[in-house]
């Protein structure tokens, strides 16, 4: 009787684990599509193993981030640093030219005994080295006597009567300036009235 149970219990055993070297048939498939149960052990990813790569990818994709993030705060605080400089050296290029100009207002003013025509062609000298200074630096002149009045580019002071087209300008007290297309500084000009009929 109880060679009967131990025989039962052995093979009880043996189907709860199966023999690694055991054949599998996969129903279905013809051919030779059996397989050994150890090479399904086999097969299975190890937990560990899998957790330790993904722990080493992520921490090289933090390294990279913090790397990332890095980079762009000093991009970020370099082109901060370019347009203070932008904002606070524009007019170097310009100050530089006009140093000469003012070299040659000190130059004049240095003469002594200098006659009222030598003041008057010093003045027309260094007028003319401001204007190429403003040629360089595309800064033009606007004087548009005889021209239609413009409330872009003009500042009417005043109206007067004329023999002039109405809104004419007569008369330019005051030039203005502009800076390419920019208007930095507008004319001062009294403008012809419209004739009552």
């Amino acid at each position: 009787m109880q060679s009967s149970e131990n025989s039962q219990n052995t093979e009880t055993n043996h189907t709860a684990t199966p023999d690694p070297q055991e054949e599998i048939k996969i129903p279905g498939v013809t051919g030779d599509a059996t397989i050994q149960t150890g090479e399904i052990a086999n097969s299975q990813p190890d937990l560990e193993q899998l957790l330790k790569e993904a722990e080493i990818k992520a921490a090289e994709h933090h390294d990279a981030w913090i790397r990332a993030k890095a980079e762009t705060e000093n991009i970020r605080k370099r082109a901060q640093s370019d347009v203070t400089n932008a904002h606070k050296y524009a007019v170097e290029n310009f100050s530089a030219e006009l140093l000469t100009v003012m070299d040659s207002l000190e130059a004049a003013l240095a003469v002594e005994n200098a006659t009222v025509e030598n003041f008057k062609n010093g003045m027309e000298l260094t007028q003319k080295q401001l204007i190429s200074v403003f040629d360089k630096f595309n800064i033009k002149a606007i004087d548009p006597k005889g021209e239609k009045f413009d409330p872009h580019q003009h500042q009417a002071m005043c109206m007067v009567d004329s023999e002039q087209a109405p809104n004419t300008v007569v008369q330019v007290m005051q030039k203005g300036y502009k800076l390419h297309e920019r208007v930095i500084r507008p004319a001062l000009v009294s403008v012809s009235k419209a004739k009552d009929s």
